[in-house]
């Protein structure tokens, strides 16, 4: 597996409201797809993504460990799972997860006992 960059960085947080208003008029970022009162997806000028998680708002054991995620940019998300499948003290957190645009995700237990996740991005240059 060769980890291209990050592409995702998720954050569950009390203050959805003000953390979108500061992403968008301090950080410069725009939303992209998804938007609402507990969660909303805002994207940087190289596409990469920050969402915005109120509580209750991720899958259950995102953010079990810690309240930030972060997503590695893999090319074969297929592939790379089955590396991680094969890693001691690695475990798996459900199935590969997608929306129709093509973009996937695996989240993971990494030795450190944190979740993380792999991330395909089909617009990732």
């Amino acid at each position: 597996m060769r980890v291209r960059g990050f592409r995702w960085v998720g954050v569950e947080t009390d203050r959805v409201t003000e953390m979108r208003q500061f992403a968008i008029d301090v950080l410069g970022l725009r939303i992209r797809d998804h938007d609402s009162e507990d969660f909303v997806e805002l994207v940087t000028g190289d596409g990469s993504r920050l969402e915005l998680f109120g509580p209750g708002a991720g899958a259950p054991e995102q953010f079990s460990a810690n309240p930030v995620v972060a997503g590695f940019l893999v090319d074969d998300i297929h592939a790379a799972r089955r590396e991680l499948e094969a890693t001691p003290d690695v475990t798996l957190l459900g199935d590969v997860g997608s929306i129709p645009s093509g973009y996937c995700w695996q989240h993971f237990r990494a030795p450190d006992g944190r979740v993380y996740e792999l991330v395909m991005d089909p617009l990732a240059d």
